[in-house]
């Protein structure tokens, strides 16, 4: 029996052919909920999982006939040892327990061996003390059939503590079992008790992996980025007029000297860019590159024309004006040829880049029918197909959450240093994909955008060829900004700063995921009656799930703002609406301190969610009011609300944002 370290904070009782994951937990095939922990610590996980694997490739040669399990307790450890790993570690008043209940030869440590004579009883004294242990997130149950006691006698005993101290428990430990030459009826013993059971300590590891992975897509999932990052100023203004000239001519594709000065809107460095109506122009666009010493390049300029080389359209290392004008007369022939449909406006005249050491990417926005907008990276040039090196995210980015998107590719590695090969400048490349990013939110008619290649070396990363598709939007909600995201952007520009009563200053913004902790002091700062009329019901339990439903928001669909003292951080309030499916409607809630009420707090998040309503082109608002809640059904007839339900046990209450009777 061991507790594994460090222990992930992952899902109890997940057995992958048994029973299934929700957003709230894992849930057995009866529906009973497994509460997940938090999210920290994963990379902690991913670590000792793969010392795990290490390990058990190193102890292999080790378990022979005649050697003590004390024996392979010390390899195993010494092993770790060598390679930084850390053994969770048992408390002195944990260990004083398992002295009581187990014999003066155990281990003493983690894992905690408990003896090869163990019974089903030294199994279920073992087990309780670690399962109430508050210094370990999980334990994993290990047995090898032993003539002592039934192999099925030490399952039952297992499944019936674990299931013991998940009644006692709000968010119960998860619990793995390894059962080595299991049978049919363990497996079902098991598999009703929701523990998961694995065959080898392999799989077992393998198994945490899975949880945490689970983990770790629900919190990017749950990710808001601001709407724009603080890490550079687009140009949008600029950017739109060029997207929208494109779409209101017809135009698919951007012309290439569009696709620079949008670029250029976005602070993404690319390689100049000029284009030449003939021979004659291009060679004396190309005169002030040779000046410098540099060679240029040549490509076909082409509405109808996406991939150059396919027709011949790109030649390369041109070193003086002659070789320029002929160049262009053979690029326009060639292209001539092959495409005659094709409308030829010259070519494009670019100064070769020469960064020997740079790796080549591909960046781009990609429109998933289901999805939408989602940003692409992954290993560029000319073989792209073939090598099939990519990865996708879903929009907007930060920092983070780029990183995580060029970690899953086999060319991440390279970014860093090796051998003669300095490292990629740190986060230029992450840094262009959160523009990219902001691109996509700024301007929905971008349908389709290449890079490739993107160049990224240790002085930065420079564009040399892209591409981009427009066309008019699908918006599918109403409101301002980019309609087409999965994942609608955190709407910061939704930041206010409002004066109450007694000179008391408030910042209202929309509330984030990480704002749990804050709503949960709230909560506790809110009388017992309050909560009633809150919620219509007692309210005396805020688990974590309740926190994360009341934060975790598709804004999208609904909005919540946050009241906070700009002189303490506290969290003074909340209002929250929510819109029905057509999005024409929405309910709201509001709840604040009870010691706030009466300094004018309660009116203001109300304007400012009305306010919000109309923004986003709800045509009416309305919530439910207990009669006793004098209080808010008087602010609400101060507002313009109307009141229905007298002598009913809830009061209807609705307001017309679009002037039309609610």
């Amino acid at each position: 029996m061991e507790s594994p370290s460090p222990p992930p904070p992952g899902r109890g009782g997940r057995n992958e052919k048994r029973n299934y994951v929700t957003d709230d937990g894992v849930m057995d095939r009866e529906g009973k909920r497994i509460v997940l922990h938090g999210p920290e610590g994963f990379e902690a996980v991913r670590k000792a999982c793969r010392l795990a694997a290490e390990t058990l490739d190193y102890i292999g040669p080790f378990v022979v006939p005649g050697v003590s399990t004390g024996r392979l307790d010390a390899l195993i450890e010494e092993f770790q040892r060598d390679r930084g790993g850390i053994p969770a570690t048992l408390s002195p008043e944990v260990r004083r327990q398992l002295d009581a209940v187990l014999p003066p030869t155990w281990s003493g440590a983690n894992p905690v061996d408990i003896i090869g004579d163990a019974d089903a009883a030294r199994y279920a004294a073992a087990l309780e003390v670690l399962l109430a242990d508050p210094d370990n997130d999980a334990v994993l149950v290990m047995n090898v059939h032993t003539a002592i006691a039934p192999a099925s006698e030490i399952a039952s005993t297992v499944a019936r503590v674990v299931g013991v101290d998940r009644e006692k428990r709000t968010t119960p430990k998860p619990v793995l079992a390894v059962w080595v030459g299991a049978d049919e009826g363990i497996d079902k013993t098991f598999n009703d008790a929701a523990i998961p059971s694995y065959p080898t300590e392999d799989d077992a590891a393998r198994g945490f992996m899975h949880l945490v992975h689970h983990r770790e897509v629900t919190n990017a999932l749950a990710e808001v980025p601001p709407s724009l990052p603080a890490e550079f100023v687009p140009d949008a203004a600029t950017a739109r007029t060029i997207v929208a000239t494109a779409v209101v001519e017809g135009r698919r594709w951007l012309a290439p000297i569009e696709v620079k000065r949008l670029f250029e809107a976005y602070q993404i460095p690319m390689v100049p860019t000029l284009a030449a109506a003939d021979a004659d122009e291009a060679a004396a666009l190309a005169a002030p590159f040779f000046a410098q010493g540099m060679t240029v390049v040549l490509k076909i300029l082409s509405r109808d024309i996406t991939h150059k080389s396919d027709v011949g359209g790109v030649v390369l290392n041109l070193t003086d004006a002659d070789a320029v004008r002929t160049a262009t007369a053979e690029i326009l022939a060639r292209a001539k040829a092959k495409r005659p449909d094709a409308r030829l406006a010259g070519v494009i005249v670019q100064p070769m880049v020469l960064r020997p050491k740079a790796r080549e990417l591909i960046l781009g926005i990609a429109d998933d029918a289901t999805f939408g907008p989602v940003i692409v990276f992954g290993h560029g040039g000319v073989a792209v197909e073939v090598v099939n090196d990519k990865a996708l995210a879903l929009p907007p980015l930060d920092l983070r959450l780029a990183r995580d998107l060029i970690a899953r590719t086999r060319i991440s590695r390279l970014l860093a240093a090796y051998r003669n090969v300095p490292a990629v400048k740190p986060d230029e490349v992450a840094l262009t994909l959160v523009k990219l990013a902001q691109l996509a939110a700024d301007l929905p008619e971008v349908q389709e955008l290449d890079v490739n290649p993107l160049l990224a070396d240790e002085s930065g990363v420079l564009a040399v060829d892209a591409r981009v598709a427009v066309a008019a939007p699908q918006r599918r909600f109403a409101g301002p900004g980019n309609a087409t995201f999965a994942v609608r952007p955190y709407p910061s520009e939704w930041q206010r700063h409002l004066a109450l009563k007694d000179g008391l200053r408030v910042l209202a913004r929309p509330i984030r995921p990480d704002d749990g902790p804050l709503v949960h002091e709230l909560l506790r700062n809110v009388s017992e009656e309050d909560l009633r009329l809150r919620f219509f019901a007692p309210m005396k339990d805020f688990t974590q799930p309740f926190i994360a439903r009341l934060t975790q928001l598709d804004y999208a669909r609904a909005m919540a703002f946050v009241a906070i003292d700009e002189a303490t951080g506290d969290v003074l309030g909340v209002v929250r609406l929510q819109s029905d499916s057509i999005y024409e409607a929405g309910e709201y809630a509001i709840l604040l301190r009870s010691a706030l009420k009466g300094r004018g707090l309660g009116w203001a998040l109300m304007q400012l969610i009305i306010e919000y309503a109309r923004s986003e082109g709800l045509k009416r608002i309305s919530g439910q009011v207990l009669p006793d809640n004098t209080v808010m059904l008087t602010m609400c007839r101060e507002l313009g609300f109307e009141i229905r339900g007298d002598g009913a046990d809830i009061r209807e209450v609705t307001l017309a944002l679009d002037g039309d009777k609610p």
